[in-house]
């Protein structure tokens, strides 16, 4: 696997601290060393919004990211604060159904995919953070889609358990 430093970033309600916790327990099932660290606070209230998710095959020295290998954004001003820290060969994925001057970097690989727009005609709206995910696990090789499947279904909470094969075909979707 080596080593994967992500950034997630969006706006508050976006589900960007789901996404990484997503992330994180893909991990965990896969048996890997992890870190996850969500920034709390007014963000709840529509403001911007990250999280930094380290998954790798050797201990996590620190949950902090400076040079993340990959970079998930969901809106502008994340991708404008982000991009310019992404080591270079990294990757970068966006929402470009809200993200509209996207990447100029060439040293980094772009995935840009409308998930608000494909959330929506799925009949999702809410879930865009989860084609976005798909589609960052698919340009990363960080999981399976079994490794997936079984981190979601630990992730949702009981309550919401009629909620895990739309987000699951979410995923695929992004996957696509």
């Amino acid at each position: 696997m080596a080593t994967h430093e992500i950034i997630l970033a969006g706006f508050g309600g976006q589900g960007i601290l789901f996404a990484g916790k997503l992330l994180a327990y893909c991990g965990m099932v896969a048996d890997k060393e992890l870190s996850w660290l969500p920034s709390y606070g007014p963000e709840m209230r529509g403001g911007t919004c990250n999280c930094h998710v380290i998954l790798s095959d050797e201990p996590v020295s620190s949950p902090l990211i400076t040079k993340p290998t990959v970079l998930f954004a969901m809106n502008q001003p994340s991708l404008d604060k982000f991009i310019d820290s992404v080591a270079e060969g990294g990757v970068v994925v966006y929402d470009s159904s809200l993200i509209s001057e996207g990447v100029k970097r060439t040293d980094v690989t772009v995935v840009d995919v409308p998930a608000t727009k494909l959330a929506n005609e799925m009949g999702a709206s809410k879930l865009a953070n989860m084609i976005l995910t798909g589609a960052m696990i698919k340009a990363t090789g960080l999981a399976d889609i079994e490794t997936v499947e079984k981190a979601l279904s630990k992730v949702i909470p009981a309550k919401k358990a009629d909620m895990l094969e739309l987000n699951l075909n979410c995923i695929k979707k992004g996957m696509e």
